[in-house]
């Protein structure tokens, strides 16, 4: 696949066969999230990324091939890649260097974090240019607040120098609001993190309705917010995203098939 030639996914042939099962998975899963993401309208044209970072020691990472819109990823076009963002198979299209930039930032630091989605999504947009940020005013709300942290803007993210400061903001937080910029979403495996995506999207959503309503709000009280985290494994059975992931696996074959390619 040469970066040169035109980003076409019906010509990348499977690699199903040439990686093991665990990986093939991780490809699987990654590829659906792109595509969910440009199912619900999340996608940004090429530009956004999610990364998924491949079992084993040698700290490599799946992240989308540049030019490709996110409702044609495959499993098969996804680009491997080292902590530096060098394709390991040079014949790989090529990557956006400004998105890994954020991307191995966080994997350098976060073990926990198999997956790692950033959008640039209106609400997401617009929320975090709003000074006071997300506000406890829904129970979608909630469950970001609970573990959230901002990272102020430093122009498009190309500097290695700003990967200390969006490490040392994260923190061990799951859900970030980049400022001026969009959101960002971190988990334990490619269901998570979408979850958790959803979850805060949703909550942008939410809060710019109810601010153009122009009536007085009913703020969530503070103790709410902190007994949150268990209340969510209770939601989720303990489960997490992997209880909603296969409802969203059968919408995308009715919708969007051919993601396992």
């Amino acid at each position: 696949m040469n970066s040169k030639v035109q980003l076409d996914p019906a010509s990348i042939p499977s690699r199903k066969d040439q990686v093991s099962a665990e990986e093939w998975q991780l490809r699987v899963d990654l590829a659906a999230a792109y595509r969910l993401i440009a199912l619900f309208g999340w996608d940004d044209l090429i530009f956004t990324h999610l990364s998924a970072r491949l079992p084993g020691e040698e700290h490599h990472f799946l992240i989308n091939p540049f030019g490709m819109m996110f409702d044609e990823i495959t499993a098969s076009s996804l680009v491997r890649v080292d902590q530096d963002g060098n394709k390991l198979d040079p014949n790989d299209f090529d990557i956006n260097p400004a998105g890994f930039t954020i991307h191995s930032a966080i994997h350098a630091v976060r073990d926990d974090a198999t997956c790692v989605m950033h959008t640039h999504t209106t609400a997401g947009v617009a929320v975090s240019a709003q000074q006071e940020g997300l506000l406890p005013l829904s129970q979608q709300s909630l469950f970001p607040l609970s573990n959230l942290s901002y990272h102020d803007y430093e122009g498009v993210a190309l500097r290695e120098d700003e990967k200390a400061r969006l490490q040392a903001d994260l923190g061990s937080t799951n859900f970030m609001i980049l400022r001026n910029h969009g959101l960002l979403t971190v988990g334990s495996s490619v269901a998570d993190t979408f979850l958790n995506m959803f979850i805060l999207q949703r909550a942008c959503e939410i809060q710019l309705q109810a601010l153009s309503g122009n009536r007085p709000l009913t703020p969530i009280p503070d103790g709410i917010v902190q007994t949150i985290k268990q209340q969510a494994d209770q939601v989720t059975k303990g489960m997490g995203g992997k209880l909603a992931w296969p409802g969203l696996l059968r919408k995308l074959d009715r919708e969007n098939p051919g993601y396992a390619d």
